[in-house]
């Protein structure tokens, strides 16, 4: 099997890895030379170019691209579009809004050019290790490309959700029920580190991960957060990330769905670029556990 990628931040440096360890053959391209040096390192072929990248596949091609969700995407495809073929398929693992895959699906899909929208969640540890895809798309396009998916997933965790724009509607919503799940994790870690004892905020978290109800990844993370910095004093915070929580919201508006929880967590994150709450810094240090985004240190 092989695979052209284009995007090697830090999801798409793990997802490559994790390919080249299982025996794919990994064609790839970045916009900056020093992450493709550094995969080639590891054993994936360099591509300096997207022309590059597509004479380096054989036809019918599988491109997978991993960018920053928008205008990144179609500069993208617009780049791939003089040297690819009929047939090929281009995948869209990022974070996209799924109008934009719906629209970009019906483009190529004139020009014979298959696509699919992939939600890729678990943070970097699934990257390296093993990803949740949900997909979107034609299904006899996923069916061609379900092996690809089960390398990048891990056991069970990938699956076709239904036409083109549906992968990424659910990451969509599975970004906004994260936003909820943080927010309230973080308020309550707030509520104890005010209360009239001197609680240990790892300890709680680690008895917590033992067989409570609340027990969770996110809250495994939290043990190791406060394993390394008990009080938080090093992290600033502002918490990064909104776009596709406000598009959660967005949808829940058009659709009459009740929106509650997902307004509140997105509120909370605007509130952060102002306001240095320890519930705030809390948000902003998990994302950087699961997600190695950025964090502001104090």
């Amino acid at each position: 099997m092989e695979l052209g990628f284009i995007g090697l931040g830090r999801m798409g440096m793990n997802i490559a890895h994790n390919l080249l360890s299982k025996g794919v053959r990994v064609v790839a391209y970045n916009r900056s030379p020093g992450p493709v040096s550094s995969i080639a390192s590891k054993g994936a072929v360099a591509a300096g170019s997207p022309l590059d990248l597509a004479r380096k596949l054989q036809g019918p091609r599988t491109i997978w691209i991993m960018v920053t969700a928008g205008e990144a995407v179609d500069a993208v495809i617009e780049s791939l579009l003089p040297f690819i073929s009929k047939d090929d398929t281009i995948i869209d693992g990022g974070n996209s809004y799924y109008k934009d895959s719906i629209r970009r699906a019906e483009k190529l899909a004139g020009k014979g050019i298959n696509f699919l929208d992939c939600g890729t969640s678990g943070g970097l540890e699934g990257a390296a290790h093993g990803a949740c895809l949900t997909v979107g798309g034609p299904h006899a396009v996923f069916q061609k490309h379900e092996e690809l998916f089960r390398l990048i997933a891990t056991g069970e965790g990938y699956t076709y959700m239904g036409e083109s724009g549906a992968g990424h509607f659910v990451k969509m919503v599975h970004n906004g029920i994260e936003y909820a799940l943080l927010q309230s994790y973080a308020e309550g870690f707030q509520l104890m580190r005010g209360a009239p004892f001197d609680l240990d905020l790892h300890e709680a978290a680690r008895v917590w991960n033992r067989g409570s109800v609340i027990r969770s990844w996110l809250l495994e993370l939290a043990e190791k957060m406060f394993a390394k910095d008990p009080h938080l004093e090093k992290i600033g915070g502002e918490v990064g990330g909104g776009e596709t929580g406000a598009w959660s919201v967005e949808t829940a508006i058009e659709l009459k769905a009740p929106f509650a929880m997902l307004a509140q967590a997105l509120s909370a994150r605007y509130d952060s670029k102002t306001n240095e709450s320890f519930a705030n810094r809390f948000v902003a240090g998990m994302r950087n556990e699961f997600g190695g985004h950025e964090i502001k240190e104090k």
